[in-house]
């Protein structure tokens, strides 16, 4: 079931890449709610969202595993779904109230977003049990990452409530703007799941000192965490050097960038075989 969900998560990214080029050729606004930037950023960051679940899930003790992953899958694929339909209509996609048939397309968005946190909650229930055959680095690292992972569902249910809010009290442009604003915020934490776990299967591979790896996790976790940080609160307090948009951009490619390169520097070297984690 793995290479499954490892095809739906590129399909996914392929799809944002794809809207990239339909926003060269097109071109049109790259801040607002409607901008092909909208399926672009969520094609891609859903699809990596899905190709990480699926490899760091496997680090955790859950039963039904393939299941959660596969909600996570679909649920994931509806969300980029919907919101590519709507770019292509030219209307907004959340908190878009005009007509039944956006109406109906925002609740199942909503309701896509609820599925995705309550996945968030269960996974990161599971990988806090604890396997005592997954070394220390590695639980440290897997336990971090979704931890994250869940404070990014719960920056995204902020926004979508603030959203609300607007939208039910008659002020519906308002609600793109009070929304986006803790983009940063949730772009931060949200790729945390990929880089931390990807770093400690580095060192995994690195260093044959447990406890020398498992000290290099906890500085990476805590630096990682103090950024997060530092970025949600200027994002709490309004403080913008670039638009919300871009530097949730930022903030997510650096930090997925980072553990794209840690796994590609692990397959590229050769170091002797430990009792180790595997990429599988």
């Amino acid at each position: 079931m793995n290479r499954l969900w490892y095809v739906f998560g590129a399909l996914l990214m392929l799809a944002g890449l794809l809207h990239l080029g339909v926003f060269v050729m097109d071109g049109g606004p790259w801040e607002g709610p409607v901008s092909w930037r909208k399926p672009f950023t969520f094609g891609v960051s859903f699809g990596l969202s899905i190709l990480t679940l699926t490899w760091v899930s496997q680090f955790v003790r859950l039963r039904a595993r393939h299941l959660w992953v596969g909600a996570f899958a679909a649920a994931s694929t509806l969300e980029v779904a919907l919101i590519t339909l709507q770019a292509w209509r030219g209307v907004p996609s959340h908190f878009n109230m005009e007509t039944a048939v956006d109406t109906a397309i925002a609740r199942a968005l909503a309701a896509g977003g609820g599925v995705l946190v309550a996945i968030a909650i269960v996974m990161t229930v599971a990988a806090f049990r604890g396997d005592p055959e997954l070394a220390p680095s590695m639980r440290l690292a897997v336990r971090a990452g979704f931890a994250t992972l869940l404070a990014a569902m719960v920056f995204g249910a902020i926004m979508i409530a603030r959203g609300v809010i607007e939208v039910v009290t008659g002020n519906q442009q308002l609600a793109y703007t009070v929304a986006t604003t803790l983009k940063p915020a949730y772009a931060v934490f949200m790729h945390g799941v990929l880089l931390l776990p990807a770093l400690a299967w580095l060192l995994a591979r690195a260093l044959p000192s447990e406890d020398l790896r498992l000290r290099l996790a906890r500085l990476a976790t805590w630096t990682y965490i103090a950024f997060a940080t530092a970025v949600s609160a200027l994002a709490l307090a309004g403080v913008t050097l670039v638009s919300p948009s871009t530097a949730s951009m930022l903030c997510a490619g650096a930090i997925s960038g980072l553990g794209i390169a840690a796994l590609a520097l692990g397959r590229s070297k050769r170091w002797p075989s430990r009792r180790s984690p595997t990429l599988r």
